[in-house]
């Protein structure tokens, strides 16, 4: 009989020891009813492990930037089929580059006859704004408020030091929702894109972060904080679907710099088309294999033309494009080699009208210097 006890006593014992080693921590954990646990769970450690180096970056930079993006709202009147004058607004974002209430956003974001422009803040304060000048040819436009107080700001960076794949933020109001954030890398440079007019805007930055109708005009920024370009179009009549176009902001500066001297804003303009060819395509041509801009236009009444730069004399199909060949090669301006796309739309971001300009070209298998002196861009 004491066998027999002692032997249940043992399984009892044994049973309880794997209940409470098992079966115990399982309710605890999933919360099962009739335990101690909860219906829901949490982290496995009491404390988090933190943010990330790169979630820091983005906080840090979103706290300083959405305070300096803004919303724009533009008014303008139009007439409808019954001659009627109605109201026509839309919205964009903008961002503040002083102190003082100056605002750099997109020409289409403020455009129209006479229009009504009012901005509101990241406090929801609103004031009206003037536009104080305007370039349509790469769709930027400064406007102005007069704040209360001083303003937080901005700090523009340098476009040319841009690079494929670099990280950078876009903040906006994205469909009206004020300082949405979205955050991306640069996907491709020197894009070339047409606005709604059919103007084509040259030298533009591709990014995949999100870019939605209502993000026009706000900031696009380096892991710095700093402004690189501005939020311009999408891809497609809908919302984003990873491709948007951002123009560079150095293309902003020299407007920004000659109405701060008081002098009036003249776009430079060269007066050619030209497509970049490098490596097997341009030894195809018999041109240098180190490559540049390839002219396939020269407009008439143009620099380009009055400085005897030459166009293409015939046109040949290689792979799916049609190529002018026979023109001058653009192998260097200014003495910095031609090596990307957009070098051309980059270096004339930094020039005037009236200014000059030196190109290295390659003509009839000889290189060559070319001075030519930039004209100005038609006034729109």
């Amino acid at each position: 009989m004491k066998k027999y006890r002692f032997l249940f006593m043992s399984a009892l014992f044994i049973g309880a020891f794997v209940y409470m080693t098992t079966k115990l921590p399982f309710l605890r954990r999933f919360g099962e009813a009739g335990s101690v646990g909860r219906l829901w769970s949490g982290p496995a450690v009491a404390r988090g492990a933190g943010l990330g180096t790169d979630e820091v970056n983005n906080i840090d930079i979103y706290k300083t930037a959405h305070v300096a993006t803004v919303n724009i709202a533009s008014t303008v009147y139009r007439r409808n089929w019954f001659m009627q004058i109605i109201p026509d607004t839309g919205t964009g974002s903008g961002f503040l580059i002083s102190a003082d209430g100056k605002i750099l956003t997109n020409n289409h974001v403020v455009s129209g006859q006479a229009p009504e422009v009012q901005v509101t803040l990241a406090d929801k304060s609103r004031y009206k704004a003037e536009v104080l000048v305007r370039d349509p040819t790469n769709d930027l436009a400064l406007i102005r408020v007069t704040p209360r107080g001083k303003l937080s700001f901005l700090p523009l960076g340098d476009s040319d030091a841009i690079q494929v794949g670099q990280k950078v933020l876009a903040i906006g109001n994205p469909f009206g929702l004020e300082g949405t954030l979205t955050t991306g890398i640069i996907s491709s440079l020197g894009r070339t894109i047409a606005d709604e007019q059919g103007r084509e805007l040259e030298g533009m930055l591709q990014t995949d972060a999100a870019i939605n109708p209502g993000n026009s005009g706000g900031p696009l920024l380096d892991s710095h904080g700093n402004v690189i370009a501005i939020n311009t179009a999408i891809l497609g009549p809908g919302g984003n679907i990873g491709i948007g176009f951002a123009m560079p902001i150095n293309k902003a500066k020299a407007m920004l710099d000659d109405y701060s001297a008081g002098r009036r804003y003249r776009r430079p303009r060269l007066g050619v088309a030209v497509t970049y060819v490098a490596g097997d395509l341009a030894q195809a041509m018999e041109l240098p294999a180190e490559g540049g801009l390839l002219i396939q236009d020269v407009s008439g009444g143009s620099a380009a033309e009055a400085a005897g730069l030459r166009g293409p004399r015939r046109w040949v199909v290689i792979g799916l494009n049609e190529v002018g060949i026979g023109g001058d090669l653009i192998l260097a301006i200014d003495g910095k080699p031609v090596d990307r796309p957009d070098s051309l739309s980059r270096a004339l971001s930094r020039k005037r009208a009236g200014d000059t300009v030196e190109l290295l070209i390659f003509r009839a298998g000889r290189t060559t210097k070319v001075k030519v002196k930039l004209g100005a861009g038609p006034d729109e």
